[in-house]
């Protein structure tokens, strides 16, 4: 039996540098170094503070430890000098920080050449200019766009709804749970125990933002339903989202530390509206929707038993779609939408499709 053909020289290969290494960034160095990831050469990996740069490679098993005694100091221009001089077909910018201002340098890599492939939401979901300066600089250049980890920890949504697009399919409706820490706080919440109470083992979970009003404020929601309704053909920008945020105003401006020690002034408003889905044989769920006319919405609603959010389970995300040739029922895409493991996978996809 022949070997495979294997890859010769530096030119077929592609030269990462890393932009964050917490969570979802450690998660993806730990994929480096897998042999799914034996074409990638780790040239660069930086957090806020401190970097690594060699354009001969990175050993990505050590790199995070050994990143925390490098010498202090950030300086992107050394970190794409290891890309340029890396000799490599494909130069790569992996962002898995939740930096504005390394989202804002989106458009300006892309420009220069370098693929961008990312897990921050900042660009693509920005104000209409960075997300224009975004647009512009992939259809100008040959440089790619990876984006798969923004919205569903990288299930084929983004890619579904861009694909019926380019079929000529028209989005009708478009409807789901984007929050994986919503997602099972609605799951469990049955009125058997406190939502407060929930809420602070979601976040011990790590389910939630160490500021859970993050996530119940559903500005991290809006972001992804932005992200998705410019993916379906629809300019919008955050502020033409109508959103519902689920903390109190007197809760809104406290420091973390009184929001969490006040967090019993939730239960009795949301008590109350899961008493009055259970009459009408509902249940709670947090969705954000768009029509065809690209209205847009964030917010808790009572959902009938049958309807598909009411089936989910732990963390899971759900998207359904209905279209002119997905009328009669919605396509729906469900799954984790949470999780470094899988948000890590995402990028490492979009990386290998280069």
């Amino acid at each position: 039996m022949s070997a495979l053909p294997q890859f010769v020289g530096k030119t077929n290969e592609i030269a990462l540098v890393l932009l964050g290494t917490g969570v979802v960034g450690g998660a993806l160095l730990r994929l480096l170094a897998t042999p799914a990831a034996a074409r990638l050469r780790l040239v660069g990996v930086a957090n806020s503070t401190r970097q690594l740069a060699d354009a001969e490679g990175i050993a990505d098993e050590i790199s995070a430890a050994v990143l925390a005694h490098a010498e202090a100091g950030r300086d992107d221009g050394v970190l794409l000098a290891a890309l340029d001089a890396s000799g490599a077909a494909r130069r790569v910018i992996v962002d898995a920080t939740a930096s504005i201002e390394t989202a804002s340098r989106h458009a300006d890599w892309l420009a220069a050449g370098y693929d961008v492939v990312t897990a921050n939401k900042d660009a693509a979901a920005g104000p209409s200019k960075t997300w224009s300066a975004l647009r512009g600089a992939c259809l100008r250049g040959s440089a790619a766009y990876g984006d798969a980890a923004t919205v569903g920890a990288g299930l084929p949504v983004l890619s579904t709804m861009r694909r019926l697009r380019a079929c000529g399919d028209s989005l009708l409706a478009f409807e789901g749970v984007f929050s994986g820490s919503l997602s099972w706080l609605f799951n469990h919440y049955d009125g058997t125990r406190p939502f407060s109470a929930l809420l602070r083992e979601a976040r011990a979970f790590g389910y939630t933002e160490p500021d859970p009003r993050l996530d119940l404020g559903g500005a991290d929601v809006v972001r992804k339903l932005v992200i998705l309704a410019r993916a379906a053909g629809h300019a919008i920008d955050g502020e033409d989202v109508i959103v519902e945020s689920l903390v109190p105003e007197s809760l809104r401006d406290v420091d973390v530390q009184t929001f969490l020690d006040r967090t019993e002034e939730l239960d009795a408003a949301i008590e109350a509206r899961r008493v009055n889905a259970l009459a009408r044989a509902c249940v709670l769920r947090h969705l954000a929707a768009l029509d065809e006319h690209g209205n847009a919405r964030v917010g808790l609603v009572a959902v009938a038993t049958d309807h598909p959010a009411a089936r989910l389970a732990g963390t899971d995300n759900l998207f359904a779609l209905t279209t002119q040739r997905y009328r009669a029922r919605p396509l729906v895409i469900q799954g984790p939408g949470a999780g470094a493991e899988v948000t890590a996978q995402a990028l490492l996809g979009d990386v290998l499709s280069l």
